[in-house]
């Protein structure tokens, strides 16, 4: 038992430091305490439930039970107290070091009517939780927070997400920041249970979530393993990048941390899943991935570039109408960018690594403020995509300000489905290639 509380604690006092770190010789303002949230249910209750996204009509229900013999079962209905489904799942665990986790548990549950109220409960015991699936049609809102972490500014940050309705929570990557010392992955999910449990969180990886050390080389266990997303239903064979679609939106969450060249999977994944997209049924695309392509403040300089010159021509092509990244612990807009130049028909690049980290944030940006860069700041919040319709969709970011959230940046966007001169140049360029493998 001891040992068990210890040993972790022991090994991220000294062992942690000493071990090779990412640059970080930039300026940050101290972040707020980190939350350490208790486990007070009983072995067998579930703790740390969230779901997921699964398809068009799915849910994915995961928690934790300290009970190995606790049922991955979950029981659901539209009436509160009342479950007339019940749907049986699947259970994993994993070991790091000493640590052991407890069962986790995955169920699939569905099909499910959109935008409805369900009440569940987890392995037939419990508290009863409850959620709303997206719409099927516009208008739809997602929520967007990156390096979220567990600090009261996290705090601060989901109660103001949570103070105003939406439908799907999205994470461009660094969820827990335990780095390596497993009882922060519980704490987490333990935190956001109250905002997860409630609406399903989509995402992707970052660099505090790989966790390879040197007996321990093969990265991501904790992650892919709490928090697996609907990979194989978008045909991709990694946990680490995959898409799914909401209300006529498609939503590519890339790897920041495993190979991206033009002869890797994910590559050829991605060239496959963008070809697939009818912009006539499907009128926006947002991707989402950790580690910026653009980005003029002074953190985490460049660490983008190499998959930038791999994809974003792809992205270009597709005409994805918005890029969100995470990783630098401020909030930067871009303009339209295509290959570091303005250009109408490329996407919208935002940083958003500013859940509330304990690393702090990132305070120092590059002097003269470059054109492409249209609005940054280093402060805590959280940003709100709003799409009204076909064309339409509405941009906010919601800085933290003590009891209050304030929009501090907003913008209109027009999806690039509805360009006829961005897509003009995209059948140019096919016909200009078709013309150069015929010579």
């Amino acid at each position: 038992m001891w040992a068990r509380i210890i040993f972790p604690l022991l090994f991220t006092i000294f062992v942690l430091p000493q071990l090779p770190q990412a640059r970080d010789d930039f300026s940050r303002q101290p972040a707020g305490q980190v939350i350490l949230t208790r486990h007070d249910r009983s072995d067998s209750d579930p703790q740390q439930v969230h779901i997921s996204l699964l398809g068009s009509d799915h849910i994915r229900v995961s928690w934790i039970t300290d009970d190995r013999q606790a049922p991955s079962i979950v029981e659901y209905g539209t009436e509160s107290g009342r479950f007339d489904v019940k749907a049986r799942g699947v259970h994993t665990s994993y070991t790091y070091f000493q640590y052991s986790s407890g069962k986790i548990h995955h169920v699939k549950i569905g099909p499910l009517e959109p935008d409805t109220t369900y009440f569940y409960r987890c392995g037939e015991s419990g508290p009863e939780f409850s959620f709303k699936t997206p719409p099927s049609t516009f208008p739809v809102e997602f929520v967007v927070v990156g390096d979220l972490g567990q600090t009261d500014w996290t705090a601060s940050t989901l109660a103001h997400v949570d103070g105003q309705d939406y439908d799907v929570f999205l994470l461009p990557g660094d969820l827990s920041y335990a780095n390596g010392h497993q009882p922060l992955w519980d704490s987490f999910g333990r935190l956001v249970e109250p905002s997860a449990s409630r609406r399903p969180w989509m995402v992707t990886q970052g660099n505090h979530d790989i966790e390879i050390l040197p007996n321990h080389p093969k990265g991501f266990v904790s992650y892919n393993s709490r928090w697996p997303m609907p990979y194989e239903e978008s045909g991709s064979t990694s946990n680490l990048y995959y898409s799914f679609e909401v209300a006529a939106t498609h939503i590519i969450m890339l790897g920041s941390y495993t190979d991206f060249d033009v002869d890797s999977a994910q590559y050829k994944w991605l060239e496959a899943d963008l070809a697939r997209v009818d912009r006539n049924k499907t009128p926006w695309i947002l991707v989402l991935l950790h580690a910026p392509w653009y980005n003029t403040n002074t953190a985490h300089q460049g660490e983008g570039e190499s998959m930038r010159q791999s994809m974003e021509e792809l992205l270009y092509k597709a005409r994805v109408d918005v890029v969100f990244a995470g990783h630098v612990h401020a909030y930067e807009r871009f303009t339209r960018v295509y290959d570091n130049e303005k250009d109408k028909c490329g996407p919208v690049y935002i940083t958003i690594g500013d859940g509330g980290n304990r690393e702090g944030l990132a305070l120092d940006y590059e002097e003269p403020a470059s054109p492409l860069s249209l609005y940054r700041e280093p402060s805590f919040g959280h940003g709100r995509f709003r799409i009204l319709n076909e064309t339409h969709a509405f941009w906010s970011w919601h800085r933290n300000n003590d009891a209050d959230a304030i929009v501090a940046d907003d913008v209109w966007f027009e999806s690039l489905s509805t360009s006829k001169a961005c897509w003009d140049t995209v059948d140019e360029q096919v016909s200009s290639s078709f013309s150069k493998d015929e010579l």
